[in-house]
């Protein structure tokens, strides 16, 4: 099986939570990763965590890593090369997906550790460009 290759976004994110009828944001930045999901219980915002007023509920030292894609819609396992690893290594994760590619958030300090368990399973290579 061919790995996987992924790059780390730049950005310390946050995961934030508002209310579900909640406006989008006016302080979400311009660029850079950006995540709105809207569902019955909530509004929920990923974003730079440089970009969050202190009075937002969330929680802030997030990394995304970024699976190289574009991938196709019939792919089968795709997210799980990944979650397995790492859940395997104990590190939680959310995951995003959009119409390209997948994006797993991993806590910033778990960066390493999981470049380690991905690159072990032989599941997934680290590079610097898509």
């Amino acid at each position: 099986m061919k790995p996987l290759r992924y790059r780390w976004l730049g950005d310390e994110l946050a995961v934030c939570r508002l209310e579900p009828t909640a406006a989008v944001p006016a302080w979400l930045p311009a660029s850079g990763f950006t995540s709105v999901t809207r569902t019955a219980d909530e509004l929920s915002v990923v974003c730079a965590a440089s970009a969050v007023p202190r009075t937002i509920k969330c929680e802030r030292g997030w990394a995304a890593l970024k699976v190289c894609g574009p991938l196709p819609f019939d792919g089968v396992g795709i997210l799980r090369r990944f979650a397995e690893p790492l859940a395997d290594a104990g590190i939680p994760i959310i995951a995003l997906g959009t119409f390209d590619t997948d994006y797993v958030l991993v806590q910033w300090s778990h960066r390493e550790t999981a470049d380690s368990a991905l690159v072990a399973q032989g599941l997934a290579e680290v590079t610097e460009e898509d």
